[in-house]
């Protein structure tokens, strides 16, 4: 190959685009939703709720992967837990 010369490639060249990251991607989604719900002040109730019902299923989930990731907290927490109904009082 001489110098100077690109090496060929199976795609063509692509211009520089800035790589986006995971949270970015997601920023821009909640951006996005959050337009549309200024868009819509007549928001149903409906609707409400299953926004509402896909944030704690998220959450649910988030919660979860941490218990996994670290047992050791989730144990801990669950023994605090634990303790505290042991002395709630009725």
């Amino acid at each position: 190959m001489p110098d100077g010369e690109k090496p060929k490639r199976d795609q063509p060249d692509l211009p520089d685009a800035p790589v986006r990251q995971d949270s970015q991607v997601r920023q821009d989604s909640q951006v996005q939703q959050d337009s549309q719900v200024q868009q819509d002040p007549e928001e149903t109730a409906a609707a409400r709720r299953r926004r509402r019902a896909q944030f704690l299923r998220e959450l649910h989930e988030a919660k979860a992967l941490r218990d996994r990731v670290q047992p050791r907290r989730a144990r801990a927490a669950r023994m605090r837990q634990a303790m505290r109904m042991r002395t709630f009082r009725w």
